[in-house]
């Protein structure tokens, strides 16, 4: 009795975590996302859920990940990260995203006169938004399934022996997963640094 009763109470605080937020069910990750966000939120809920069981096949290990999609209002609530827009985790299994456009990710963005002509219409073309806008949105909804990757060795003992070796990995599985089952991406994040080695 003690026992269920402890569980019922983990399961209500869990609950008011997140209690601003709407649950999408029947993916690999627990996921929330900010109201009045749905079709986003499923888009990137459910490449984040096709990287990881790609992943999962890979390293043979399934990791436990909650996953938020935020928007800039509910961001300050779940996160003390100060930048809305860059994908992290909170600890080693809550991975917090953006699901709006944003500054930050506009930031990117050069004039694009200042680009050398070769990259001016690929860049115009690859990360350009509906509104006509260019953004690096399309770059850092990728780089959300480089943090899911971090999953992959935070949880799984997996020993990497200094920091860049983990973000190798993790590029290793972004890069993998991209090119083998989404290679019309393979331009949105490959041609990001191409962009700011140019500059």
């Amino acid at each position: 009795i003690v026992l269920l009763g402890m569980v019922s109470l983990i399961n209500q605080v869990k609950a008011q975590r997140f209690d601003k937020l709407v649950e999408l069910i029947d993916q690999q990750a627990k996921v929330y996302y900010s109201k009045g966000h749905e079709q986003r939120a499923l888009s990137i809920a459910d490449r984040l859920d096709k990287a990881m069981a790609y992943n999962q096949g890979l390293t043979g290990s399934k990791p436990v990940v909650t996953m938020l999609i935020l928007s800039a209002a509910d961001w300050g609530s779940y996160t003390k990260f100060p930048v809305y827009g860059m994908p992290h985790y909170n600890d080693d299994r809550t991975l917090i995203v953006a699901v709006e456009d944003n500054a930050f990710w506009k930031s990117f963005v050069p004039p694009l006169e200042q680009l050398p002509e070769e990259l001016r219409e690929p860049v115009k073309k690859t990360y350009s938004l509906p509104d006509g806008s260019v953004s690096m949105q399309a770059f850092f909804d990728l780089l959300a399934i480089h943090e899911l990757g971090h999953a992959f060795h935070m949880q799984t003992g997996l020993t990497m022996q200094r920091k860049w070796m983990g973000e190798l990995f993790v590029n290793i599985l972004l890069h993998t997963y991209i090119a083998e089952n989404a290679p019309e991406q393979l331009t949105a994040l490959t041609l990001f640094p191409k962009m700011v080695v140019a500059r």
